[in-house]
């Protein structure tokens, strides 16, 4: 099994088979737009700039189950972060990440990749948001922002801390594409 088993709902309600993607390095990320994370769009948007013409693509999730900080509809989603940060990768529909309705893509990317890479700035922002939100098991996603790095045959390569920032993956995407 890899990535390109499942398929997903785009923010205009269509069914996408992941497996559109073969071939292409992946960055998937569970998002909000009203989390102190927010801002890394930016980053995230300049990586997708910098690396699609090469093979990159990234895959938007957007995800209200920390602190309800992914308010709204998909359609005023995909406003916020055209106006906002003026992002042009695909978005999906919001999804929930950990628990009992947690989409089958991202218990598998779990299952993949239990732990977060990160550095001494992502472990000190893991540590704040856990009494926010507790895990309920091990292998949750901590937050918003969390990064999963998927290679050109569909595998799992890497998860990165939702702290950790975007621009710090330049050279996996590079190795990857």
């Amino acid at each position: 099994m890899n990535v390109y088993d499942f398929t997903v709902k785009n923010n205009q309600g269509d069914m996408v088979s992941l497996s559109q993607y073969k071939g292409k390095v992946l960055l998937i990320i569970n998002t909000a737009t009203k989390c102190g994370l927010t801002p890394q769009y930016e980053a995230i948007e300049k990586l997708y700039q910098k690396f699609h013409a090469e093979g990159l693509e990234i895959l938007d999730f957007p995800c209200n189950q920390f602190l309800e900080q992914a308010p709204g509809s998909d359609e005023q989603i995909e406003e916020f972060c055209t106006i906002n940060y003026n992002t042009t990768f695909p978005r999906f529909s919001k999804l929930d990440v950990n628990g009992k309705d947690a989409d089958p893509l991202f218990v598998w990317l779990k299952e993949q990749a239990p732990e977060d890479l990160g550095d001494e700035e992502t472990k000190a922002f893991e540590n704040k948001v856990k009494d926010l939100k507790p895990l309920e098991k091990s292998g949750d996603i901590k937050w918003n922002f969390g990064k999963f790095l998927i290679d050109k045959s569909g595998n799992v390569k890497a998860r990165y801390s939702p702290a950790y920032k975007p621009e710090q993956l330049e050279k996996e995407i590079e190795e990857l594409l």
